[in-house]
């Protein structure tokens, strides 16, 4: 198949449509849910609520909204657990399977509901046995192994609310989550498996709980035979606890608006924020766009979102969404160019990168949701890779994390979808819990590079600087409205909750993102305008990575900014004035590189760290990052007018033409 150009789909004008018999079969088909949503917001989602959840006690109110807190369907109970397994079991879909999962050596396990049931209620049951009851945190810090998803929904059916720690975070890093939810509990891992070998995690374990005072128990999943070191009293094997478990484990009546997980984002600050996200709600939403947003037909689709569990895309989109409705799903512990092992072992020179279309070949993969990142990284690789495989079962393409540029969005389409796929490309965050913006692919035409539309139920204008919704043209993205999966707070903070997202414009929750409004009305997102970067799709905070800059010892000042990069999106590019005493050098640099991947993690590595004399401040000492960002792309810089030395400029330049790189 020819590739499609700018010249065929890159227009405003210019719309992909969905085919007829696409429309005819479609979960929907027409406008009536927008029409209905518009008619009465609480109604619309109330029938949702009860179409998509199961209650042990039905809600009394639909909505209660005093902005900025909203409480959704008031008064219901019910358990996200029993809604994900247990009725479906009762209903006779016990042999269905619920995750293939595949790990990155290629060893394989299917799990049906039934035996995902068993597995979930004895580890609850272990749980309890730990002494962990209901309204108690507890932290997961795991590879992308079937255990994890067991793990929350375990959490789920005992009431204990879960925090998942991204597996590639650092010692710090889980300290400092741990520490804020006061967790009681860690589930972790002795390692994953990453690039062909073992990645630790206990060890991380070990070295953050060192100051976490609430922690009384480890449970360790034994996924890699790596040697780890068990303290007594304190950590347990999972395979141990679960062999000595019940699988009677009633679920947790919880009240609608209970706590069901925190899961921590980066902000303006240095210290991540943990968003409080409920029951009810929550699993309304998510349930609901799941099924629309990728036109589940349960029965007979083999879906696929290629995340992590560590971030929202996996808790909504892997975890309670597609086991709320009772889907068969991939999961995939491993990296897009690392082949199953019997490859690897017979490969002669470089190893194929084909991972992700194998899978979707011999799963016969339906829905595949991924980032632009990987999307553009595909496109790197070359088409040959893709085309040596059968994906005609695909049928619906998504796209999360950042905005995707037509032309990956071109290749995605031709390449992946065979030019017959719609693509939703969705707009969300960590704070919605759910899709906000995406095209319905059965009723809304696409543009390449746009989310489209608002869903039903969500409530979206782009505004000036003023607060004055943009008709045609930039500004900033607001939503208008409550919505049933929305935060309810930061943890600990409702003062931060407050100042972060309702202060900015009277009445709106601003999402820090920028969009543009068409003649047509599509939403096209221009990604962050506030002090976060998004690095592959991940929220990264400057003062975060400035912070861990910072603790190095060789270091002075720092400051950072997300410069454009045509892989991850947004790169990260530290600039350093260092101590004296310590003399400029490659080592040094990216010695200092590595040291914010011992902070932070190795997602947040900055790609160069320049080290500079000195750094371009105004008369005031307020540091000139928009210039900095212009350096790091190459770009004539700005008005330099109030700067207290314009000259510093030419010496930041030589230094960041020879700075440390990305590995």
């Amino acid at each position: 198949m020819s590739e499609p150009t700018i010249e065929d789909y890159y227009h405003e004008e210019r719309t992909f449509q969905p085919s007829a018999e696409f429309v005819a079969a479609a979960n929907a088909g027409d406008r009536s849910l927008y029409d209905e949503a518009n008619t009465d917001l609480a109604a619309f989602w109330a029938r949702q609520a009860r179409e998509f959840v199961t209650w042990f006690r039905d809600f009394d109110t639909p909505l209660e909204w005093n902005l900025p807190d909203a409480k959704w369907f008031v008064g219901g109970t019910l358990n996200v657990s029993y809604n994900c397994l247990d009725r479906h079991v009762d209903a006779g879909l016990g042999e269905r399977v619920a995750f293939h999962w595949e790990g990155e050596p290629g060893d394989t396990r299917t799990i049906t509901y039934a035996e995902l049931l068993d597995s979930v209620a004895r580890f609850a049951n272990g749980l309890k046995s730990l002494g962990v009851r209901r309204g108690d945190r507890v932290a997961i810090y795991m590879p992308m192994i079937p255990e994890l998803p067991m793990a929350m929904l375990a959490c789920a059916r005992l009431g204990a609310a879960h925090s998942v720690i991204f597996g590639g975070f650092s010692p710090d890093s889980i300290r400092d989550r741990v520490n804020d939810a006061e967790a009681v509990c860690v589930i972790t891992a002795d390692a994953g498996y990453r690039r062909g070998a073992p990645s630790a995690l206990k060890e991380n374990v070990d070295e953050a709980l060192a100051d976490c005072p609430s922690v009384t128990s480890v449970v360790v999943v034994n996924r890699c035979d790596t040697e780890v070191t068990m303290a007594e009293g304190r950590d347990h094997w999972y395979h141990d606890l679960v062999a000595a478990a019940s699988a009677d484990c009633p679920p947790e009546h919880m009240d609608s608006e209970d706590l069901l997980y925190l899961l921590y984002t980066s902000g303006t600050t240095a210290k991540p924020k943990g968003i409080m996200h409920t029951t009810g709600g929550y699993l309304t939403q998510v349930a609901f766009t799941h099924h629309y947003t990728f036109d589940l037909k349960a029965d007979r689709d083999v879906y696929w979102c290629a995340a992590d569990c560590g971030w929202v895309t996996g808790h909504s989109y892997i975890v309670y969404g597609p086991l709320a409705n009772a889907a068969t799903s991939v999961m995939y512990e491993g990296t897009p160019d690392t082949p199953r092992a019997e490859f690897r072992a017979g490969a002669r020179g470089e190893w194929p990168k084909d991972r992700f279309w194998d899978i979707i070949e011999r799963y016969g993969v339906t829905q595949l949701y991924t980032a632009p990142t990987a999307i553009r990284t595909f496109m790197k690789w070359g088409a040959d890779e893709p085309a040596r495989h059968d994906l005609s079962t695909l049928r619906v393409l998504g796209t999360v994390g950042e905005p995707i540029n037509p032309e990956a969005w071109m290749w995605y389409h031709a390449h992946i979808g065979g030019g017959t796929c719609p693509i939703v490309d969705t707009w969300w965050q960590t704070e919605t819990g759910g899709h906000m913006i995406a095209p319905l692919p059965g009723v809304v035409s696409t543009k390449p590079g746009s989310a489209t539309f608002a869903l039903p139920g969500i409530g979206v204008e782009v505004v000036d600087d003023h607060g004055v919704p943009v008709k045609h043209g930039g500004g900033y993205l607001t939503l208008t409205q409550p919505w049933p999966a929305m935060l309810r707070g930061i943890w600990g903070d409702p003062d931060r909750y407050r100042a972060t997202y309702w202060s900015e414009y009277e009445g709106r929750y601003f999402a820090g993102d920028g969009a543009k409004v068409d003649e047509d009305g599509y939403l096209w997102l221009l990604g962050r305008v506030d002090d976060v970067m998004n690095v592959s799709g991940h929220r990264i905070s400057t003062t975060e990575v400035e912070s861990a800059l910072v603790d190095h010892p060789a270091v002075a000042e720092a400051a950072v900014v997300g410069a454009t990069d045509e892989t991850t999106g947004q790169a990260i590019v530290g600039y350093v004035i260092l101590r004296g005493g310590h003399d400029a050098s490659d080592a040094l640099g990216e010695e200092i590189r590595q040291h914010v991947a011992k902070k932070l993690g190795p997602i947040a590595r900055p790609k160069q760290v320049v080290l500079v004399p000195d750094l371009p401040k105004t008369r005031s000492g307020k540091i000139m990052r928009r210039l900095l960002r212009d350096v790091a792309e190459g770009r004539t810089l700005g008005d330099t007018t109030t700067l207290a030395d314009p000259n510093v400029f030419d010496e930041i330049r030589r230094r960041a033409a020879g700075a440390s790189g990305e590995d």
